[in-house]
């Protein structure tokens, strides 16, 4: 094969690349390597390839390849970079973002992205910055615009980001991304009139949309006599948290079949059993009428702060399992369960978790005793104070199922933005939640107290990442209330 044929065949790759028919790509690339076995595009498209197909780990060989040829090749620093992300490895990606942009400071992507990686370390200052810079090279680059609003919402600027967001949507009006994000931000505020339409572009979102069921969605008109199939969406704590408005589908003289994490039932079983059908992703669900995504209810039963669902507890623990559990736990003194990390998948999760050593004044509060109740990661945090850890077979047998009959015996909770904290308002326990500086739209703003959960309070960042104030008030309003129950 010619030189000639081996840059025919790189251009052909090209094209195949483009069109999504990455093994033909490969199998060209593969052949101009024969020829020109330093061909750094070549090299990176190789590694471009294997990223569309998933193979990160492969992807990456092939760009320290091309870079090993290329040092300054920013395209390639910026292909890496984002196989790092994906892979969850965002010290790295920001490294190889700072690289493209060294290579090449005009490379908007790169800023773009770089500011990404910056959010996903809980950075939100610098990857404003990042979006700026991405906005002064390209002045309608979308993407980071709707990033630069995400940014701006983290670090508490609620107004500028529904305005980031809006600029957004007047040029690219079906930009799903922005709608969401604006909902949220309307939803913070306590916009119920437009942040609950806005917030139905959520199911437009890869992921969270539900696989397709062949049944009509429900208007909201009466389910007298009817059976509506619930479907819970997103994470754990989302269906903890909307799992109320079955209540309310029950009271307008509706049945209700829940669709939702397997996980999840033997908790949901405690509190429900004979008044719902539980049943898990892609069961039959013959016999009901109509579907309905679970975070949908909220808006179609147009709620509002007067009309929020609040009883104190609508979950139960089992009775059982709250007589298995209390004689385990240590006895004395007033207990403090403890949670302080999320699930790392989650996008802003560096935002509203942190390490165990944060909550060291709780530590400083004589007469107490801290009790762990943190899951898979995280659970082995080390810090200077001591922490009753519980065995590792509390809730082997489903989701929270030990953890809530552990709740029952606890005098408080204090927790991270997470699903304990929605289990614990959930049971009308006491709850002290711990929110960063840009807390999701469900807490609201300014408040100290949460609509959703009578039972619970809010301690709020009074700066970003600013986690050791929060937990100094916490420690002396629990001096305060030192007989907690």
């Amino acid at each position: 094969m010619s030189e000639a044929d081996a840059l025919n065949l790189l251009t052909q790759g090209n094209d195949l690349l483009v069109q999504q028919r990455f093994t033909e790509a490969i199998a060209c690339y593969e052949k101009v390597l024969q020829v020109r076995p330093d061909e750094p595009d070549a090299l990176m498209n190789l590694g471009v390839a294997h990223a569309e197909m998933n193979r990160l780990d492969e992807a990456l060989k092939w760009y320290d390849s091309a870079l090993q040829r290329q040092p300054q090749f920013a395209a390639a620093h910026y292909n890496r970079g984002n196989a790092l992300g994906v892979l969850g490895r965002h010290d790295e990606a920001l490294a190889a973002y700072d690289q493209a942009v060294r290579c090449d400071p005009k490379f908007a992507e790169a800023w773009n992205n770089r500011g990404l990686a910056l959010m996903r370390l809980g950075r939100a200052v610098e990857a404003s910055l990042s979006f700026r810079q991405a906005l002064q090279l390209r002045p309608n680059y979308f993407e980071a615009m709707n990033n630069l609003g995400l940014a701006l919402q983290m670090l508490g600027y609620v107004e500028d980001a529904i305005d980031m967001y809006s600029d957004v949507l007047r040029t690219q009006p079906d930009y799903v991304d922005a709608h969401v994000n604006r909902a949220q931000a309307w939803l913070t505020k306590g916009d119920f009139r437009r942040g609950w339409p806005e917030y139905e572009w959520r199911r437009r979102l890869s992921r969270v949309a539900l696989p397709p069921r062949d049944l009509p969605e429900w208007d909201g008109s009466s389910p007298r006599q009817r059976t509506i199939l619930v479907r819970a969406e997103q994470g754990f704590g989302d269906t903890i948290q909307f799992v109320r408005y079955i209540t309310k589908i029950e009271e307008a003289g509706g049945r209700v079949v829940l669709e939702c994490h397997p996980r999840l039932h033997a908790l949901l079983r405690e509190s429900y059993e004979g008044a719902i059908r539980l049943v898990e992703p892609g069961a039959d669900v013959s016999g009901c009428d109509f579907q309905i995504p679970m975070l949908s209810l909220p808006g179609l039963f147009k709620t509002d702060f007067r009309s929020i669902p609040s009883a104190k507890s609508y979950l139960k623990a089992d009775p059982k399992r709250v007589r298995r559990w209390r004689p385990k736990l240590p006895k004395g003194k007033p207990r403090v369960g403890i949670c302080w990390r999320g699930n790392p998948a989650f996008p802003e999760d560096a935002f509203r978790s942190f390490p165990l050593a944060v909550m060291a004044p709780l530590a400083e509060v004589e007469g107490i005793q801290l009790i762990s109740l943190q899951k898979g990661h995280g659970a082995d945090d080390t810090a200077e104070f001591s922490v009753h850890r519980l065995p590792a077979e509390v809730d082997e047998d489903g989701a929270f199922v030990d953890t809530a009959a552990i709740m029952t015996a606890l005098d408080l909770v204090i927790t991270s933005d997470t699903a304990i904290a929605h289990l614990a308002g959930a049971l009308g326990r006491p709850v002290w939640i711990a929110l960063h500086l840009g807390a999701e739209w469900r807490w609201f703003r300014d408040r100290d107290d949460s609509p959703w959960y009578p039972t619970a309070r809010l301690f709020r960042q009074t700066d970003i990442g600013g986690w050791t104030d929060v937990f100094c008030r916490m420690r002396d309003q629990l001096r305060q209330n030192i007989n907690l129950e």
